[in-house]
């Protein structure tokens, strides 16, 4: 059989998997982060080529809610198009339409916002494009306070991208995302997710984040399908035992039933240098 019919029946599999999910378990969400790689007009991963693999990556795993990061504003507004279901909510790092976007997409007909807002991670968090840590790129937060449609429950979403280069960085980020989640309404779940840039378990950020009365790891509540997979790849591929630098973390009345990394390619092109982590929740 060509290769490509291979994956595509792989994403129907997905596709009928999640439906079957969703119908049984009516109030269980379906949560994502996922990295998209910023949109590069030339070469052999450009955005043009990868466009119709994240489509149908996102359109088999049927996520409710999508952390998304290194978004560019056009490379959005293609998912938009590409996404009918779903709304987002953004705004570029350096401000508006500019740089890499903490974009959150969520399935209109399940969630409302409402409410939202960004920060910088930096010693002055509400100025747009700051940075003062020793990072050379900006990095921030975008957050949501959202409404399920079908069960009116109440949670907040936050999505990040800590920095790539600079450990002090990365801990100081940890630092203030943790004391601006202190200040959210404590009766409300809590799912964050991102690119944290450190390998879980192995990294002052993750023993910042993650322990008693912090967040919890869906990667250790839940049970998981298939083996812990590298999520950064580069292109190359599912590499088994890799470090896991993407994750969906949890606080409050949230149980995870399911998690995974989608590692689906399309005609053998992959839709990002990340592989998204998708993770099956229950806000009781």
């Amino acid at each position: 059989m060509p290769r490509h019919f291979s994956w595509t029946l792989t994403f129907a599999t997905l596709a009928i998997t999640q439906f079957t999910a969703s119908r049984s378990g009516a109030a269980e969400l379906t949560a994502m982060t996922y990295n998209l790689r910023y949109a590069s007009p030339t070469g052999e991963n450009a955005w043009p080529k990868r466009r119709p693999a994240a489509k149908a990556l996102i359109d088999a795993e049927a996520p409710d809610v999508i952390g998304t990061q290194e978004g560019l504003y056009g490379q959005l507004r293609d998912l938009e198009a590409d996404l009918p279901d779903y709304a987002w909510v953004g705004l570029g790092r350096e401000g508006g339409s500019r740089g890499e976007f903490m974009a959150v997409f969520y399935r209109r007909s399940r969630l409302q916002p409402l409410e939202y807002d960004h920060y910088w991670l930096s010693d002055t968090p509400e100025t747009i494009g700051s940075a003062s840590w020793g990072n050379r790129v900006r990095r921030m937060v975008t957050w949501i306070r959202f409404v399920d449609l079908q069960t009116d429950r109440e949670f907040y979403f936050i999505n990040t991208h800590f920095d790539h280069e600079s450990q002090p960085s990365r801990e100081k980020s940890a630092a203030l995302l943790l004391e601006r989640a202190r200040q959210l309404n404590a009766r409300l779940p809590v799912i964050l997710v991102g690119d944290f840039n450190s390998a879980a378990g192995a990294n002052l950020v993750y023993d910042a984040l993650v322990g008693e009365g912090r967040f919890a790891d869906t990667w250790s509540t839940a049970q998981r399908r298939g083996e812990q997979i590298g999520t950064f790849h580069n292109y190359q591929g599912p590499q088994a035992g890799g470090a896991r630098i993407d994750w969906i973390l949890t606080r409050g009345e949230v149980a995870c039933l399911e998690t995974h990394v989608a590692t689906a390619s399309l005609s053998g092109q992959y839709p990002s240098d990340h592989f998204p982590v998708v993770a099956r929740l229950d806000l009781p």
